[in-house]
């Protein structure tokens, strides 16, 4: 299947999906590039804030922890399960969660000083149409703060992972990682994708090195098959088959990373527009 041809179940955070996922995943990849996403803004004149694609909200959290309260945070998400779980969690402050389709969003233009996204730009169908979307939302002189993964290989647990499970599926191998969330990161594809979505003056480019650290290899085993759409596509070729292959990927990241704790490198880029 073609990197650039997602199919539905790519986005489809169901069941216990979101739970698994803010219990290993948030932890283990996103956490750290939610604190330096927001300290990116801290310096902007924001007073109204939209977050799209929020997930289960570890930015969210940080906004809410580390903008004034001045700052009204506005958070959503195409996924009710995934807001559910956010809110469920809760934040320091009130926060507005809605369910929204960031091709489609329901707000007046101009109604924003900022619009962040975090990891949520590589599962839009139509990615210079919702760049369009946030823009048309934004206030004169506002900021489009976005965040990537950098391709697969640069993403070590992850690549781990994906390559544990081609030998189990020989025929048709899960390649929901590389597709989606570590399929978008060609920085020619995204300045277009951008300009195209109508910021004329262009965008900002920043890559971002980090660290992912687990107590166990079997953390990001369970985190990558059972907390993202890879258990969909695990389920679809086996249905009894999720435990398996959280046990291939273990044993596949203690060889490479050893036993006890594990350290691997992970990459990000950081894009940011303005009106």
């Amino acid at each position: 299947m073609p990197l650039d041809k997602a199919p539905e179940t790519d986005k489809a955070f169901t069941g216990s999906l979101p739970s698994v996922y803010q219990q290993y995943l948030v932890p283990l990849i996103f956490e750290s590039y939610a604190a330096d996403l927001v300290r990116r803004l801290a310096t902007r004149p924001v007073t109204r804030l939209l977050e799209i694609a929020a997930g289960t909200g570890v930015v969210t959290r940080e906004l809410a922890s580390a903008l004034p309260e001045s700052v009204s945070v506005v958070a959503s998400d195409l996924n009710q399960a995934m807001l559910d779980q956010a809110a469920a969690m809760g934040t320091r402050r009130p926060v507005e969660w809605r369910r929204a389709d960031a091709m489609q969003l329901p707000f007046p233009d101009e109604s924003f000083d900022a619009v962040v996204c975090q990891f949520g730009v590589m599962f839009f169908p139509d990615k210079a149409k919702a760049f369009s979307e946030a823009r048309r939302v934004l206030r004169p002189g506002g900021v489009f703060l976005f965040s990537v993964w950098d391709r697969i290989d640069e993403n070590e647990f992850a690549d781990a992972v994906t390559s544990s499970l081609e030998p189990m599926f020989p025929r048709d191998p899960p390649r929901f990682l590389p597709r989606t969330p570590y399929g978008y990161y060609d920085r020619t594809t995204i300045e277009r994708d951008v300009a195209n979505g109508g910021f004329e003056a262009g965008c900002r480019f920043t890559t971002v090195p980090e660290r992912s650290r687990a107590d166990s290899a079997r953390i990001p085993a369970i985190a990558f098959c059972e907390g993202t759409p890879l258990r969909n596509e695990i389920e679809a070729r086996n249905p009894t088959g999720l435990g398996d292959a959280t046990t291939v990927a273990t044993a596949a990241i203690t060889r490479r990373f050893g036993n006890g704790p594990v350290d691997a490198k992970m990459q990000a880029h950081v894009v940011s527009a303005e009106k």
